[in-house]
């Protein structure tokens, strides 16, 4: 297996782009969005030997490199054929591509892809999102809960569901003198959560002492994956407060801690419990909240990003109201976005005025997602298994399993006969990911005859500017059709099922603003705005930006850090999201599930007070064509608070900010912050909520 080899020397590569095609883009830059360079270098640009970071030429050549050696070792390990030259070419065009902004790989695949860790652990790193269900928690009540701990830890967005409610008794643990030494590694920290959970259902005992003095402490630099370490404390956290939301009423916790002033580092930690209580069945309450504690320590002090869903059902009332308690909400409830298991015919005026009031609940049509590819096609019943999606809802998931996306750029475009040739790099790219097994032989199961893989785009209110409604979706119809005939080809050359599903529209992470490029199916903020990105005071890119004249703020809002205002122009612009109908946003996202989307497409409709009457008749209308929908009141942020994330300018402002603004200098920077791997605004865990 690849991730079996040992990565020594770099040993393992077996394929390399020409010298002479790769020197043809040394000490070049691409065409860059307005703050693309800026984001590249801070998420993407991986520590170079000569001590600074890569430009974009070498992370481009990394990737692809990393992609074609992937395909040729399945290749040479299948006993399947091999064309050196043919490979090379079409490893350019990819290049090529990559580097026009025609298609990008996510951010997983920009940050891991050609890695090390590929090849010694697999493709977990490269995944997007994943989904698992608690349905048969009765038979491993431990397991979803640490596949969650896992797959975050690793960057993946991880959906779940409440079917376990009612089917496991949670009693008082019984315990064990023997400590529990937590291993400095992801499985380490699973396995002490595995511990502490099977504790409660008879399997095992809750270890009386906990040894945290192998895990690093704070601010120490974990080497395989990038970034600094946490510290045990959000480990320690963690288990104290899951332990206690389980705990049946009348037991108390207490822990005595052996802890550095500064909390930097845990040797060990004392367990005590008083009193007794009374079994009683898990509650869809108590799910979310492990799940949620879960995801507070993975984000815990910024070091990791990663996202959550949580599915209940339309009537559970306990499910809908887990976020009007605002203690619990404050706490860890903000880790997770709830969304419900709809039904076509239901009555949707009861969610629709929960929605009205915080956004929640999200709406999946199980059945739909189920049943169908694209939604103008006939029921294929391929996806019968489907259980969930990810955190976004571009992706159908089975329990356990993962899927990996890739972006491209219509609008980038000038003819559909371009496009197509980007969508074969693009296809190719995805497809060539789920040649890698996992680390999880669960996730191999389902993924390896799934194959499923996700090819998206982003710009598309651009691209619909650009070349005129009824002309791109043509490109949709026709690029899918395409895609489905090269899944034919290459599924054959390399030996593997066809994928069950080929297409989406994700929401778009920071990726898309390495090219400009309006994320997923959403519109712009506005022609002219201010976009304010919040830096810590350490990165040496804030006194980068004073030197070059961009307005450097304090950050009201958290300690330590600054804000940078860029201004930025959007291209072909026709209307912002203050100027667009509910109907309109439901409207695009139905000809997309229609047009192009066998997955999902993943959208945020935003809409007003006085819209709030429509929402019951949009959902009514529009129920049996599309698989998923986001619902959320706007609200205008820049009255209401500093440095909003967009603030709307006019061309006035925006030319007076360009003409006073140098070049940032970037020859110092480090890898500060991790993409937003499956995630948008309304959808990554935030990493401070206090």
């Amino acid at each position: 297996m690849i991730f079996n080899q040992t990565a020594d020397d770099r040993k393992v590569r077996s394929f390399t782009l020409q010298p002479s095609f790769v020197e043809n883009y040394q000490d070049k830059q691409p065409a860059w969005g307005p703050i693309g360079y800026f984001t590249f270098k801070r998420t993407y640009a991986r520590a170079t030997e000569n001590g600074g970071t890569e430009e974009f030429w070498q992370t481009v050549q990394r990737v692809v490199e990393g992609c074609f050696n992937i395909q040729k070792i399945h290749c040479k390990q299948m006993g399947l054929p091999w064309k050196e030259d043919k490979a090379q070419g079409s490893a350019q065009d990819m290049f090529e591509r990559i580097w026009a902004f025609k298609f990008t790989p996510p951010g997983r695949g920009l940050w891991m892809m050609g890695t090390d860790l590929v090849y010694e652990r697999g493709s977990g790193a490269l995944q997007n999102c994943a989904f698992v269900s608690t349905e048969n928690i009765a038979e491993d009540f431990s397991a979803p809960f640490t596949f969650l701990m896992d797959m975050s830890m690793l960057g993946v967005g991880v959906g779940g569901d409440c079917r376990g409610a009612g089917k496991v008794k949670i009693n008082t643990p019984r315990t064990t003198d023997e400590p529990f030494v937590v291993e400095d590694s992801r499985e380490g920290w699973a396995e002490i959560l595995k511990v502490v959970l099977n504790s409660f259902v008879g399997k095992g005992h809750f270890p009386l002492l906990i040894d945290y003095s192998k895990v690093r402490g704070r601010g120490e630099p974990i080497k395989t994956f990038g970034g600094v370490a946490s510290g045990p404390k959000p480990l320690h956290d963690m288990i104290d407060c899951v332990t206690r939301i389980l705990l049946p009423e009348g037991v108390s916790l207490t822990f005595e801690l052996d802890i550095e002033d500064d909390e930097s580092k845990i040797y060990e930690a004392k367990a005590s419990f008083i009193g007794e209580g009374e079994p009683y069945k898990i509650t869809s309450s108590k799910i979310v909240d492990v799940f949620n504690y879960i995801g507070k320590c993975v984000v815990s002090g910024g070091v990791r990003r990663t996202a959550e869903i949580m599915f209940g059902e339309p009537d559970d009332e306990e499910f809908l109201n887990l976020k009007q308690d605002q203690a619990a909400l404050n706490d860890r409830r903000w880790a997770s976005n709830n969304s419900v298991f709809a039904q076509i015919g239901m009555d949707y005026s009861a969610i629709v005025e929960k929605v009205a009031t915080n956004g929640e609940p999200g709406i999946c049509w199980l059945d739909n997602a189920r049943q169908f590819s694209r939604m103008k096609d006939p029921a294929d019943n391929k996806d019968r298994r489907v259980a969930g999606t990810n955190p976004c809802g571009e992706q159908s998931l089975e329990s356990y399993e993962l899927c990996n996306l890739v972006e491209t750029y219509p609008a980038h475009h000038d003819n559909s006969e371009d496009f197509q040739k980007t969508l074969k790099m693009a296809y190719l790219y995805a497809k060539t990911v789920t040649l890698v097994p996992t680390h999880d032989p669960r996730a191999n199961a389902v993924m390896l005859r799934n194959r499923r893989i996700g090819c998206s785009m982003s710009g598309i209110t651009q691209a619909m500017e650009k070349f005129g409604r009824r002309e791109f979706f043509n490109w949709c119809d026709s690029g899918y059709s395409y895609i489905r005939e090269l899944d034919q080809i290459y599924s054959d050359w390399l030996g593997i099922p066809l994928s069950v599903k080929t297409t989406t529209v994700k929401p778009s992470g920071t990726v898309s603003l390495l090219c400009g490029a309006t994320p997923g199916i959403h519109y712009p903020h506005s022609e002219y705005y201010i976009r304010h990105v919040r830096v810590a005071n350490t990165s040496p890119l804030v006194q980068a930006a004073r030197d070059a004249n961009f307005d450097v703020h304090p950050d009201t809002y958290a300690d330590d850090t600054s804000v940078i205002a860029f201004p930025v122009k959007e291209k072909l612009f026709t209307k912002g999201k203050e100027d667009v109908t509910v109907w309109e946003q439901f409207a695009n996202a139905v000809d997309m599930q229609r047009h192009w989307a066998d997955n999902q497409v993943s959208v945020t409709v935003t809409f007003t007070e006085a819209e709030k009457r429509d929402l019951v008749t949009c959902l009514e209308t529009y129920e049996d064509q599309m698989k998923g929908v986001s619902m959320l009141p706007a609200k205008n942020y820049e009255d209401t608070y500093d440095y909003p994330p967009y603030q709307t300018a006019t061309k006035e402002e925006y030319l007076a900010m360009v003409h006073k603004c140098g070049e940032i200098y970037m020859g110092s920077t480090k890898h500060e912050v991790d993409e937003k791997f499956c995630s948008n605004d309304t959808c990554e865990l935030p990493f401070n909520k206090d």
